[in-house]
Parts: structure tokens; C-alpha cells; sequence
């Protein structure tokens, strides 16, 4: 029988795998300027987290979610996104406690589950990097968390972005805006996809999400959030704006962007690109926005949050003309010559490991020849020749492979002699 990999996964090789290393570290690196820190949450969590954080009549829910019953009869799911779970972490750990600093800042990344049509850079197995911050209603928090995804984008190369932002109001505002598209889209309904029908009776914003191209002629002509905004949020979101203009960020207001659910409002966000890898077609890179209600919503007390997301395996694809640095430097290449030699090479090549340096050897039994065709082909530094004679003398050959100078040197203490060769 022949084994492959289920449906909507992939394989990260070794010589991709470390350019998604590259990317982590990048992560790390420019979200820890910002203080923010990693958090590591479980792959699967209680069905209910995920329910109660995406909404019953989303699509994650009602058609994607991998869920299953555990030999407890436990309903568990696997992970289809990684805010939740850092909620419920956030909860159950009382991180909001007087002893941590305020706002909690931390982010994540690793593998994500949805069952959905697999396509180019999407799959049913994928992987988000992301970050949230809680405790803090501050606008400047919200510019500060576009500035991190703006930056972090920037240093892995990725410059042609559309950043588009939208508000959706306080409470006060999301529940006029309810009431109006109720009252447009209701003459419509008869004319409405079955989904947003549902969507019509129990969550009309989702219906701005539509993919249904006849629901979509419909949205088109849809009242607009920011006829609805109160005065509050009117002026939240024009000191929001003057905030990025301070930073010369470059934005457009979308006020067709939405989030379907009532724990989110105020500022949302996406930074979009129109890349050949997508088809020149213009897809979003990375979501976020503020969810006030959701701490509350998974048992916390109120409490202010946001965030955002994006998705690896798109970012890749954006990446795969980029020159990524990738560091996988083979430092020196140990060329045995007779059995003593394979012997001593063991102990060797673990002095020379622990001294901090990248080492490897033949394990085939090839000829000299062969063994320094190897060390040029993985690009050693240097090679380290030692046979019967250099055993019995105490010495070492070592060759610069790329000057081709050679010297002899001490076997014993090998690792501090390379050391004084690089100076």
C-alpha cells in the first residue's frame, strides 16, 4: 500500500523548512521590540470555545470546524484559528492579575485546522502567525498592533500592501447599523442565498461576507457603517486616522469590511496585495481588529482586546521570490582516511559540535576523493583530513575551501585551533 498525505496538508522539507524559520525569527524578533511574548496553546480545544468565539451561523462552525467526541465524550475541536484559544488561556490563567503589565501582549504561531476546498496557499491543515494584546481600550494600542503587522511585514519584504481599516462603532452604533440593514436587506430576502437568509434572522452583518454573486449585487447598495457611527465613535475613529497620517502609514477607509460578530467593534483592519503568485487577483495578507466582548464572552470579566492574524502558507508565496537569507552553514567537513580514523572521528566531531562549531563526516565509506567532493559540494568552510599518520602524530590537516590553503595543526586541540584560523 502506498501512504500519502490527507487531502489539504503539506510536506515542509528541509531547504523550505528553514525559510519558514527565517520568517519565525523575524517574528520574534520585531514583536519583542514591541514587548510582545510568546504564548504556545493547545492544538485542540472544548468544541465550545470555538463556538462561542466564532458564532454559531459562521462558516468555521457550521461547515469547517474539525470536530469530533474523545473516548471521554468529550466534544473537542481542532484549532480553526488561534485568537480563541489565547483568550481562554488568557482567562484561565488570570493573566489579567495586578501583577502582570498591562496591556498583556503576546503572540503566537503553529498549525490551524479547517475543512475547506484546498487551493493555493490555503489549506486544510494551515499555519497563523499572530498577536493580542488585552487590557487596554487606547486607540494608540490599535495603531501600535497595525504598526507591528506593518513592520514585521516590511522586514521580510513584502512592500506593495493595501492597508484598509474601517470602524465598527461602539455597541450603541452596531445596533443601529443592525436595525438598518434589517430593514434593507429584508425586501430582498425572498432573493437572498440560503445562507444569508439565516444570516438575515440571526446575524445580518455576515451577509456583507457574502461569496454568493447574486447575494453580492445586493451588499453593493447596503447602508454603510459610518452612517451610523454616534458621535463617540465618529470621533474615535477621525483621531484613529490622524494617527496613522502621524506615522505616514498609507490607508484607505473600506467601509464594506465587517466582522459578523457582536464582541467585535471599533477598529478593524486588513492589509491586502495584488501578487502574480494569487493570480494578480487582490487577496488579504493579515486581518485584525478590536473585540472588546470576547474575554467576557469566554467567562472573563470586560475586558478590551485585539489582534490580528495571518496566514503562513500565503505568506510564503509572497516570499518565494524574495532573496531569504537562510543560515544552514556547514563549518567543517571531516575527511577520514582508514578504519582508526572512521573510529576517532566519532569523538571528534562531537568536540568540535561542542565547541560551537557545524561538523559533519562521511558515513558511506567513500573514497578520499569522494569525500572531498562532498565537503565542496555542501560548501564546508573547511576540511579536516586525518589518517593513520596524523592519529600516531597528533596532527590534522586542515584546508581552506576556498582559498585552498592548507596547514597543519594540532589534533588535540582542534576546535581552539580553527578557532585562532577564522581569528
Amino acid at each position: 500500500m502506498r501512504y500519502q498525505k490527507p487531502k489539504g496538508t503539506a510536506d515542509i522539507l528541509p531547504g523550505e523548512s528553514e525559510k519558514w524559520q527565517y520568517v519565525e525569527s523575524v517574528a520574534q524578533n520585531v514583536f519583542s521590540r514591541y514587548r510582545f511574548s510568546e504564548i504556545r496553546t493547545p492544538i485542540f480545544e472544548s468544541y465550545e470555545v470555538f463556538e462561542r468565539s466564532s458564532g454559531d451561523t459562521s462558516d468555521i462552525v457550521s461547515k469547517e470546524m474539525y470536530d469530533f467526541k474523545d473516548k471521554g465524550d468529550r466534544h473537542i475541536a481542532l484549532r480553526p484559528e488561534g485568537t480563541a484559544g489565547v483568550v481562554r488561556a488568557y482567562v484561565e490563567n488570570k493573566l489579567y492579575g495586578p501583577e502582570y503589565q498591562r496591556p498583556y501582549k503576546v503572540w503566537y504561531k503553529g498549525p490551524m485546522f479547517r475543512y475547506e476546498r484546498p487551493q493555493s496557499g490555503r489549506q486544510r491543515q494551515f499555519h497563523q502567525i499572530g498577536l493580542e494584546a488585552f487590557g487596554s481600550d487606547s486607540p494608540e494600542l490599535d495603531v501600535e498592533i497595525i504598526s507591528v503587522g506593518l513592520n514585521f511585514l516590511n522586514e521580510l519584504g513584502v512592500h506593495n500592501l493595501k492597508v484598509a481599516i474601517n470602524t465598527l462603532g461602539d455597541p450603541e452604533s452596531r445596533e443601529n447599523y443592525h436595525k438598518a440593514l434589517v430593514d434593507y436587506f429584508t425586501p430582498f430576502k425572498d432573493q437572498l442565498s440560503d445562507d444569508s437568509k439565516v444570516r438575515l434572522e440571526k446575524n445580518p452583518l455576515r451577509i456583507l461576507d457574502s461569496k454568493d454573486e447574486n447575494d453580492k449585487k445586493f451588499v453593493a447598495d447596503a447602508p454603510s457603517i459610518l452612517d451610523y457611527l454616534n458621535d463617540a465613535s465618529r470621533e474615535r475613529f477621525e483621531y484613529l486616522k490622524s494617527l496613522l497620517d502621524d506615522l505616514d502609514i498609507n490607508y484607505v477607509v473600506d467601509p464594506t469590511m465587517v466582522r459578523g460578530l457582536d464582541y467585535y467593534n471599533h477598529t478593524i483592519f486588513e492589509f491586502m496585495v495584488t501578487d502574480p503568485a494569487f493570480n494578480n487577483k487582490e487577496i488579504t495578507v493579515l486581518a485584525g481588529g478590536r473585540y472588546n466582548g470576547l474575554v467576557e464572552e469566554l467567562g472573563g470579566k470586560p475586558e478590551p482586546g485585539i489582534g490580528f492574524g495571518l496566514g503562513m502558507e500565503r505568506l510564503m508565496l509572497l516570499l518565494k521570490d524574495e532573496d531569504i537569507h537562510v543560515e544552514n552553514n556547514l563549518d567543517v567537513y571531516l575527511v577520514t582516511i582508514g578504519d582508526a580514523a572512521e573510529r576517532a572521528s566519532v569523538k571528534i566531531l562531537s568536540n568540535l559540535r561542542r565547541a560551537g562549531f557545524s561538523a559533519d563526516k562521511d558515513y558511506l565509506q567513500r573514497k578520499t576523493k569522494a569525500q572531498f567532493k562532498t565537503a565542496d559540494r555542501l560548501d564546508a568552510k573547511y576540511t579536516v583530513t586525518i589518517g593513520d599518520a596524523e592519529l600516531e602524530n597528533d596532527t590534522a590537516n586542515v584546508k581552506n575551501m576556498a582559498t585552498g590553503e592548507q596547514v597543519s595543526v594540532s589534533l588535540e586541540n582542534l576546535a581552539e585551533e580553527l578557532k585562532k584560523i577564522e581569528g
